[in-house]
């Protein structure tokens, strides 16, 4: 008996730390999503009503959510390939370097990856800022593109969805690259080196010894990276907020930013908030469902 019940004593505290900190605030907010909750229900002056599913048809009915949608989708669809395309071309390259331009080439990337997403924000913002920014002035010195006059003053931000999201796109594939690599870097040191040097004797070039016996193996690899990054990408909230001009342009908000207009501006509607985290949580749930299902079929779980 004590035999049996160790492992469960062993995985107690952190289940209950799991419980504590995600399970207890997830059913909270789907209670919340619910009813009628905002500051008079934070402060206690009024009790929360319950409100049925009328946060969620105030959603589906908000033009404004299915834009937000869109561009979500759209950012997703583009950040995601780039991200893990840049993570895997340096994963190969540090596989291929020598230990000391290895370590100094992760060492240079992690640093990227550990870099706020504030401060990474405000860099960027900073060298695409229309009043001396270093972009529009390399941009106004390259021929063909319209010279100075075409570029100065020129704001990333505030023009169109267009420009902010290409700007958001390079500070997402920037930071989120480092992590790709370092795990694409592991998986082939666990591969036999074996397999590529056969491959290459048998007159194979560097495309396909990838396609045809590194990516087979590390396909596992890839789709929990994909996993992760449609997770961190499709929501992301703090470097859109920032480059977008937090609450200001309402033609540029993603899902993340609409939801915390939703939530916290005057007057905050705390349950509409949670409804539409909840709805999130649902549309990535649907994917990686998806995802899985179709990878299960194609046997790279198996």
């Amino acid at each position: 008996m004590r035999r049996r019940l160790a492992p469960y004593l062993l995985l107690a505290p952190s289940l209950a730390g799991i419980g504590l900190l995600l399970v207890w605030p997830a059913l909270q907010v789907a209670e919340r999503s619910f009813q009628n909750y905002g500051l008079p229900q934070v402060l206690g002056s009024e009790p929360a009503t319950w409100a049925g599913f009328s946060n969620f048809t105030s959603i589906l009915a908000d033009p404004e959510f299915w834009l937000s949608l869109r561009i979500s989708l759209i950012f997703a669809a583009v950040a995601v390939p780039l991200t893990l395309i840049a993570g895997t071309l340096v994963g190969l390259l540090l596989h291929r370097l020598g230990r000391k331009m290895a370590a100094f080439v992760s060492t240079a990337a992690l640093l990227a990856w550990a870099t706020p997403a504030v401060a990474a924000s405000v860099v960027f913002v900073w060298m695409f800022s229309p009043d001396g920014g270093i972009v529009d002035w390399l941009l106004g010195e390259v021929p063909g593109l319209g010279g100075p006059a075409r570029w100065s003053g020129y704001n990333w931000t505030t023009v169109s969805a267009l420009p902010a999201y290409t700007v958001l796109t390079l500070i997402v594939v920037w930071q989120g690259f480092p992590f790709i690599a370092v795990s694409v870097l592991a998986g082939l040191k666990m591969m036999p080196s074996e397999l590529a040097e056969a491959a290459r004797v048998d007159g194979a070039g560097p495309w396909r010894v990838f396609r045809s016996v590194r990516y087979p193996i590390l396909k596992p690899i890839f789709l929990v990276l994909l996993l992760l990054s449609i997770i961190w990408d499709f929501g992301v909230f703090t470097q859109a907020y920032l480059v977008t001009g937090q609450l200001g342009n309402r033609n540029e908000y993603n899902l993340g930013i609409y939801a915390y207009d939703k939530a916290f501006t005057m007057p905050p509607s705390y349950g509409l908030g949670s409804a539409l985290a909840l709805v999130l949580t649902v549309i990535l749930l649907v994917i990686t469902a998806g995802y899985v299902r179709s990878s299960v079929r194609q046997g790279a779980l198996e």
